[in-house]
């Protein structure tokens, strides 16, 4: 009987021990974050507990105020469609490939819906708080940060054309080279004028630019490698700068949005 009531008594440890693995540490407005929650963030990020914790907390008043924020299945849809053209890639391949690498495509869809309602939440409550930067910002802000603005010297690539935009378009779907000629070429940066040079810059090596018409052909870069660096001017960086810029004040503007919500904000911490 005493062996009995002592593996009864082991075996209440063991479970109330298991529960305390994972218990409420505090309440968000409401909202729980676990303890488990906050040791995978600090495991994850490299970060102490505190800022584990503040982290947890700023990501349930994130939630609680984008708890308003609509989303329609159709703009999802839309915006998929948009993510798959840039890619050019028909949505049952993406779906293939997105299973190939182990997303689902209810959770890739959630996450596109996350997105977009902290795109949504950002320009309503916040965008309107930031003002249009001055010339002399956007100079200063390069100067500080040249090492951010700085290119390839050349593109190795491999030129797709046809005369057909049809044939092209079937091309980058199944990569059949029926009506298609290819050749190898390699250009300078400084050689490409900014609209072409912006769309291979932010296509990746062994991805396919977008079809563009020249005026006699359509044609279709795939990206071999960028090769050697060499720093932009800032006429040259310009919209890189500011596009920096905006991203920086961005963060600036939603985390002192956020500090100010916890301010004010129910937190009971448990333990």
């Amino acid at each position: 009987m005493k062996k009995l009531i002592l593996i009864g008594c082991m075996a209440l440890f063991t479970f109330a021990e298991a529960k305390m693995v994972n218990a409420i540490a505090l309440i968000v407005n409401g909202e729980a974050v676990t303890t488990a929650e906050i040791r995978a963030v600090q495991k994850q990020m490299n970060v102490s507990k505190k800022q584990a914790t503040d982290m947890l907390i700023a990501d349930r008043l994130q939630k609680a105020a984008m708890r308003n924020v609509s989303i329609s299945e159709n703009a999802i849809d839309s915006k998929i469609a948009q993510i798959a053209a840039q890619n050019n890639l028909t949505i049952p391949k993406m779906q293939k490939l997105l299973k190939q690498q182990g997303t689902s495509w209810r959770k890739y869809r959630r996450s596109i819906k996350d997105r977009m309602k902290k795109d949504k939440f950002y320009k309503e409550k916040v965008a309107a708080t930031l003002s249009k930067p001055s010339e002399d910002e956007l100079k200063l802000f390069y100067e500080k940060n040249k090492k951010d603005f700085v290119m390839p010297k050349s593109i190795s690539m491999i030129e797709y054309s046809s005369s057909s935009e049809e044939s092209m378009k079937k091309f980058l779907e199944t990569k059949k080279k029926k009506g298609v000629k290819s050749r190898s070429v390699k250009k300078s940066t400084k050689d490409l004028n900014s609209a072409l040079l912006g769309t291979i810059l932010r296509t990746q090596n062994g991805s396919f630019t977008r079809p563009i018409n020249d005026g006699n052909k359509f044609i279709s870069y795939k990206i071999v490698s960028k090769n050697g660096q060499r720093a932009m001017s800032f006429e040259d960086a310009k919209g890189a700068v500011s596009g920096k810029w905006r991203q920086q004040q961005q963060g600036k503007a939603l985390k002192d949005y956020f500090e100010k919500l916890k301010t004010h904000a129910d937190v009971q911490v448990i333990r």
